[in-house]
């Protein structure tokens, strides 16, 4: 298997190293161009999403794990990375240690080391922040008349932090502009789908009205992360919905995982986000002039599995976004080998992203890259080789050797300005 080769031009990635952590930066690289405003030919840049699965059961293990390069997972997953050659990339599932220790330890043992004969890649930037993931509620969130655990935080985890994001990337991001959604209430959605308690008479009542006062509806967080490309700026809008699973017929994690989705849809439309808030307290959401690409693990299959409403359609269908539909030759290949449920899927496996369980929900599209109408899409895939591929080592079959997950990537044109 092969990924197109790109030729990049050699100002496009500005030397030095930045990690921002939080809406801190903590070093700066020195020496960025200038831009006059002139428009030029359109800059190249490549985006991925994985779903790595490089989370831990126990707070701290992802960093001990790191420390050295011996990880077996933490080279493969590095690996494929290395493969697909992105410019900006986020990570699911990557526990988030605060200072960026973690983070650190990544780039250092293991993108910036030769795995299984690929090019070492460095990422001068970075963006961490806190995950609602396994910070306590102090409410009984799951009604089950305990409180305490993993399905009373705020987003399931057994640790503040665990199965959190990174972005990574070669181009500089503008911390001054970030903005972070972790704190927004489910509650103050115009029509969210709060979920409802079928044992009593009242609606969407599931949850108490002081839990609702302290509800998130980020299960991990919501991010905007700006990034220059060629004097530009792409928005990298990064998150990570719960599945839709591991309830009951309240419901309440397809109706969160839906709601998920619907923030980024409100967010990129104009008129439709004016309610929304960030952690700094400024509201609203893009204007028509921004490009921006929509990143991550959603949780959802457009036809298959078990989200509400077919939750990413509000994507998949909206105006202002393209859907690229990378695809690779070793999702059809899976689906006809591993059966099960795969075999009854309305869905084209060559767009599945996820190999899940074969009895239930089979495998899946799960992840994206959804670029602006305002970006041209050169090229997509999803990193799936056939079984006869050497390369098929890197993703395996259960246990696997990396995630359940593969990473997806598209090539873009974003439109340059000139010095």
């Amino acid at each position: 298997m092969s990924l197109p080769h790109r030729i990049r031009p050699a100002a496009a990635v500005v030397a030095g190293g930045a990690l921002v952590v939080g809406a801190a930066i903590l070093a700066a690289p020195a020496g960025a161009a200038e831009y006059t405003g002139r428009p030029v030919q359109a800059e190249p840049i490549r985006v991925a999403t994985f779903n790595l699965s490089l989370n831990r059961a126990v707070e701290g293990e992802l960093v001990d794990d790191l420390s050295t390069g011996d990880d077996a997972q933490a080279r493969t997953v590095a690996e494929i990375i290395q493969r697909a050659d992105p410019d900006v990339i986020l990570l699911n599932e990557f526990d988030y240690v605060g200072g960026g220790a973690a983070v650190d330890l990544f780039r250092d043992n293991y993108l910036e080391v030769a795995q299984g004969g690929a090019d070492p890649i460095e990422f001068p930037y970075a963006f961490v922040a806190p995950s609602n993931t396994g910070e306590p509620s102090g409410f009984d969130l799951n009604n089950n008349g305990v409180i305490g655990g993993g399905d009373d935080a705020f987003g399931f985890g057994a640790f503040p932090g665990q199965y959190g994001m990174v972005v990574l990337s070669k181009l500089p991001i503008d911390v001054d502009e970030v903005r972070t959604f972790q704190s927004f209430l489910w509650k103050d959605m115009p029509g969210a789908l709060l979920p409802d308690d079928p044992a009593t008479a009242a609606p969407a009542d599931w949850y108490s009205p002081e839990e609702l006062e302290v509800f998130r509806l980020s299960s991990k967080s919501h991010w905007d992360v700006p990034v220059q490309v060629g004097g530009q700026t792409v928005h990298i809008l990064a998150s990570h919905p719960t599945p839709p699973t591991f309830d009951g017929p309240e419901d309440r994690n397809g109706r969160r995982n839906h709601d998920e989705i619907r923030f980024w849809a409100d967010y990129i439309s104009p008129g439709q986000g004016r309610y929304i808030y960030d952690d700094e307290g400024r509201r609203g959401g893009l204007s028509p002039a921004d490009s921006f690409v929509i990143l991550g693990d959603q949780n959802a299959d457009p036809f298959d599995g078990d989200s509400v409403d077919a939750a990413i359609t509000q994507l998949l269908d909206n105006r202002r976004i393209t859907d690229p539909k990378p695809a690779s030759a070793g999702g059809p290949e899976a689906s006809i080998l591993q059966g099960g449920a795969n075999l009854t899927h309305r869905g084209d496996p060559a767009y599945d992203t996820a190999d899940f369980a074969d009895t239930a929900p089979g495998n899946l599209r799960a992840d994206y890259v959804l670029p602006s109408t305002k970006l041209s899409v050169v090229d997509a895939g999803v990193f799936w080789p056939l079984s006869t591929d050497p390369l098929s080592a890197l993703t395996g079959t259960f246990p696997f050797p990396s995630s359940d997950h593969r990473l997806v990537w598209v090539d873009l044109q974003v439109p340059r300005v000139g010095r």
